[in-house]
């Protein structure tokens, strides 16, 4: 389970349909008071049923007689067909025993996770100060820019010489830019925030004249770039209400992060 995935499954309501060794549980008698339904003399325990009964709500429905109903009709149907799998020894071969080892391990995961992060919550006044961040970071205006991105200095200078000669900066960037997203475009690179780009990039962006374009090759981590500044409009920065819940799952992640990094750097891994 990526590490990325985490904070969803750490703020999710669980999937508990499955349970620890199938195979083995579904063969076992239980006692009669806890069985939502009984299959060929298999005892299907209730908590299979409120497991799945947990999955429903989650996606919206309503608990009622007729969702259980469905409910137990699907645990009849998964009984009769593990049933008929424990007949032919799947659930024994190496790759099912494998992945149910890692469902097994994805749910405990999960819950341990969901649990840490009721003990480790994420406050209101924290989204409110990421959010501040952001956009303070993005700032109150947005740019239309063009660029030109070659992977030498000497290859920028060249572009900006023919610039200099009247060169159009589309139809060089349709035949020089290696940026495969903008150079069919003529480098164009649509509406942005200045904190969508490399500091180096945005820094010389913003420095800029409508229509002008930079003198001096800007270098970033992709290469070397001349960027031309096309328009400038007032920033459209979402309304808090609009992302708090998405700013929210994104700190859960970052906490959950570092906790990895740091059970990391206390285990002995060989």
């Amino acid at each position: 389970m990526n590490i990325r995935i985490l904070a969803a499954a750490a703020l999710a309501i669980p999937a508990l349909a499955f349970a620890q060794g199938a195979e083995k549980d579904s063969a076992k008698p239980a006692a009669k008071a806890g069985a939502a339904v009984t299959v060929n003399g298999v005892v299907v325990p209730r908590t299979r049923l409120d497991a799945l009964m947990l999955q429903q709500r989650a996606r919206g429905a309503s608990d009622n007689e007729q969702t259980r109903a469905s409910v137990r009709d699907e645990l009849v149907n998964r009984e009769l067909l593990m049933q008929e799998a424990q007949k032919t020894g799947v659930g024994k071969t190496p790759e099912v025993l494998g992945q149910l080892d890692l469902a097994r391990q994805e749910i405990i995961i999960s819950a341990y996770l969901r649990d840490w992060a009721r003990k480790h919550p994420v406050t209101d006044a924290d989204v409110q100060k990421e959010y501040d961040r952001v956009r303070a970071e993005q700032g109150d205006k947005e740019y239309r820019a063009r660029h030109i991105l070659v992977e030498t200095e000497d290859q920028a200078k060249s572009v900006i010489a023919e610039l200099k000669k009247g060169g159009k900066f589309e139809e060089l960037a349709s035949k020089n830019s290696k940026d495969p997203g903008s150079k069919d475009r003529g480098g164009d690179l649509d509406w942005h925030n200045p904190g969508d780009f490399d500091k180096q990039f945005s820094d010389a962006m913003v420095k800029l004249d409508k229509g002008k374009y930079t003198e001096m090759p800007v270098r970033t981590r992709y290469g070397f770039h001349i960027i031309q500044l096309d328009d400038v409009r007032s920033g459209r920065f979402p309304a808090f209400a609009d992302v708090k819940p998405r700013i929210q799952q994104q700190l859960v992640q970052n906490r959950i992060d570092e906790l990895v990094r740091e059970l990391r750097a206390k285990a002995k891994v060989q």
